[in-house]
């Protein structure tokens, strides 16, 4: 099987090759090849047995200078840091070229959900979520649901953040349940906008 190409250094190629047909300084187009930041940690949680995990999370923040970076947060266990970076990096770039005043983000838990039960996979979106907590807010970042995630981690997400702020702050994320704050029709939006194309 042929070595899979790195996400990251696939990105920083179409910047350059985006770049050759531009008159942009070096220096603007090294910044809009590289995140603004990476937030790099291991998450430990209580499995049900009572015994403790460790698992690899991260959440990129490529370019907010449009507005607060926006993107998902996956659980697959294949995440790694450069494809996190790469994929904030395609958000950012999504986002200014429909006009949307957004930045790029992108998280994952390196996990397959399958591997947990429900109350251990909330543990650790709970424990997540603290990680994030002083990097997201709906004027800095909003995270999103992605692979393996959907409402309930969301609703884990705004709640732990809520309850640590001891505030009410429902644009903390996107994706979350319509009792918690959500928009109707999140759930089928993307299917349905491939169904009308």
């Amino acid at each position: 099987m042929p070595d899979q190409a790195n996400p990251f250094e696939s990105l920083q190629e179409q910047v350059d090759d985006a770049a050759a047909s531009l008159d942009a300084p070096p220096g603007v187009i090294e910044r809009l090849k590289n995140p603004e930041r990476v937030l790099e940690t291991n998450l430990t949680f209580e499995l049900d047995d009572g015994s403790l995990e460790t698992v690899r999370a991260y959440r990129s923040q490529y370019n907010g200078d449009r507005g607060p970076y926006k993107g998902g947060i996956r659980y697959h266990p294949n995440v790694t840091r450069d494809e996190v970076k790469a994929l904030s990096g395609w958000m950012a770039y999504k986002c200014a070229i429909v006009g949307i005043p957004y930045g790029g983000g992108k998280g994952g838990i390196a996990i397959d959900p399958a591997d947990y039960s429900e109350a251990e996979l909330e543990r650790l979106t709970r424990a997540f979520a603290t990680e994030l907590r002083p990097l997201i807010g709906e004027d800095r970042d909003i995270p999103a649901p992605d692979v393996n995630t959907g409402q309930r981690e969301m609703n884990w997400i705004k709640d732990t953040y809520e309850t640590l702020e001891n505030t009410t702050a429902p644009g903390v994320i996107t994706g979350k349940a319509l009792d918690s704050g959500g928009s109707e029709g999140r759930v089928e939006a993307t299917g349905r906008s491939v169904a009308l194309s």
